[in-house]
């Protein structure tokens, strides 16, 4: 029996998420708990796995597209890729339909839900191609979201029979994005399906009116190119574009399946110079003959030539990148940003972790890095001085009880701040292996919504990239996060209880705390610092 792949709801608060990767295309054998695809929410980027083995027969939500929780994104199940049945034009096509008719059904793949806010997701990739056999469990796309991105697992094993979403759609969780279904694709002869394609394009160029017909007394009356675009085969990331563009998505031609429009047929037509000017002011029918530009009729408007086409490519943003870029935004334009900087002698510390890192990834797995020790100090620093640990609600603050220590993650498609819950009662082998496991996860697109969300401190960590500091944006919803630069030895000079004055080589590391300024004065401020300097320097902790 064919089983639908469904949106998945990835945590209380998500409804819906964005297909951003296909693992597998129609056709494909997936096994059981393989990535099928990936999914990205409001929370989390997250692979998801196929829910049974078989054929992915086909794929209803492309990538890019936002579908809501429980929506069918894929259907897995059935011997072949399925073939929507039509009727046959040609020998060809004749060829297609019987083989679609004896091919059964098939397991549908949705798009997962990868969290309680996170209500659709963005296919990124397609890790298979239709007619293509996929195991379950077997990665088959790649999703992005609003928190994390992810591989996504064929839910059964078989013939990817059919991509529904493609790459850059987004949908809702669980929309359809694809079919598995049988042991082998169907048979299409050479070049059929795309002089099918053509010839339904060039059937639908006829069809469409000639600029000059769209001229014309009537033209004031042309509704808004955002209501003209609902009624075209698009994703809601295509008309998305459209509405950015002020584009009227009839104008332009579709290369996608059945004539949809991709955000590629978009892009081209940009890049070609043919964006519309905006419509708030109306431009008047021209007349039949052409009028030299420096000639102006009387009583007619003057209409500015049009600009010429932008150097570069216009690429539309990530979900994940437009969330950060929402969320900075709403950062810096409601928290008053302060700032305070130490440089701090990590010199000890050096000395412990150089002695104690080889014994220490012997007994506990995992490699002893500067992180773990900052972290601890941390948490020392707020158990002292807990506003910084604090946000404000209304008119009131909230005193946090435990410390939800946020670690900013760097990703290739952007960033993600996982979070090690309740640190300040983790010890330090623990304390550096959880922040190990959720770097690694959150790389690798394994984390869980509920791991990326709910900090209330966060460490970012500019040094790793030979930063020596910066000013970092306070996450919404906190009120503090501490810059960290690059460890450097430098020159110091370093005065003995006698007042008498030496130079010695150091290890020394800057600190970049960045406070809400309604809630935290400087003098907090420079009290938590101290307090995390003095654990640092004066480092006498037991790293087990």
């Amino acid at each position: 029996m064919p089983t639908d792949v469904v949106m998945p709801q990835m945590g209380e608060s998500i409804f819906e998420g964005t297909i951003t990767k296909w693992l597998k295309k129609p056709g494909d054998a997936v096994q059981k708990d393989e990535p099928l695809f990936e999914i990205s929410t409001d929370k989390v980027d997250a692979e998801i796995p196929a829910p049974v083995s078989g054929v992915l027969s086909e794929i209803r939500a492309q990538e890019g597209e936002t579908v809501e929780v429980n929506k069918v994104v894929a259907v897995i199940g059935g011997d072949a890729p399925a073939v929507r049945p039509t009727a046959p034009a040609s020998p060809e096509a004749a060829v297609q339909h019987e083989a679609a008719e004896l091919s059964g059904g098939g397991t549908d793949v949705v798009m997962p839900q990868m969290g309680e806010s996170i209500f659709e997701g963005t296919i990124t990739k397609w890790r298979k191609k239709a007619g293509e056999m996929v195991q379950k469990d077997e990665p088959l796309f790649e999703i992005s979201t609003d928190k994390v991105d992810a591989e996504i697992a064929a839910p059964v094993s078989g013939v990817l029979r059919e991509i529904r979403v493609a790459e850059g759609e987004t949908v809702v969780v669980n929309t359809v994005v694809a079919v598995i279904g049988g042991t082998a694709a169907v048979a299409q002869p050479d070049g059929a399906p795309a002089r099918a394609a053509n010839a339904q394009l060039e059937a639908r160029a006829e069809a469409a009116p000639s600029p000059a017909a769209m001229r014309g007394p009537a033209a004031d009356a042309t509704p808004e190119p955002e209501l003209l675009s609902e009624s075209v085969r698009s994703s809601p990331l295509v008309r998305r574009m459209a509405r950015e563009h002020n584009l009227d998505l009839r104008r332009i031609r579709g290369t996608g399946t059945n004539g949809r429009i991709t955000k590629e047929d978009v892009l081209a037509y940009l890049k070609d110079g043919a964006g519309t000017a905006p419509t708030a002011a109306k431009i008047p029918a021209a007349p039949a003959t052409v009028t030299p530009a420096a000639v102006v009729a009387p009583g007619s408007e003057r209409v500015a030539a049009p600009q010429e086409p932008l150097e570069g490519r216009l690429e539309p943003m990530s979900r994940m990148r437009s969330i950060i870029a929402q969320r900075m935004v709403e950062s810096a334009q409601t928290i008053p940003h302060a700032y305070m900087m130490y440089k701090i002698d990590m010199t000890r510390v050096a000395r412990v972790r150089e002695r104690e890192r080889a014994e220490f990834e012997k007994r506990h797995g995992v490699k002893l890095t500067y992180m773990p020790f900052i972290a601890a100090a941390v948490t020392e620093a707020i158990r002292k001085y807990p506003i910084v640990n604090a946000k404000i609600e209304g008119s009131s603050i909230r005193y946090h009880d435990h410390v939800q220590l946020g670690i900013a993650v760097a990703l290739e498609w952007g960033l993600i701040v996982p979070v090690v819950r309740e640190a300040e009662r983790r010890g330090f082998p623990e304390m550096a292996a959880t922040m190990a496991d959720l770097a690694e996860r959150a790389r690798t697109k394994k984390l869980k919504p509920e791991e990326a969300s709910g900090s209330t401190f966060t460490l970012t960590n500019f040094g790793v990239f030979g930063g020596d500091f910066g000013t970092p944006i306070i996450n919404p919803g906190e009120s503090a996060i501490l810059a960290i630069g690059a460890l450097r030895k430098e020159p110091v000079v370093l005065s003995d209880a006698e007042g008498n004055d030496t130079i010695a080589i150091r290890s020394m590391q800057q600190f970049c705390l960045g406070f809400d300024h309604r809630l935290i004065d400087g003098a907090d401020a420079g009290r938590f610092m101290m307090a995390f300097r003095d654990a640092l320097e004066k480092w006498s902790g037991e790293i087990g």
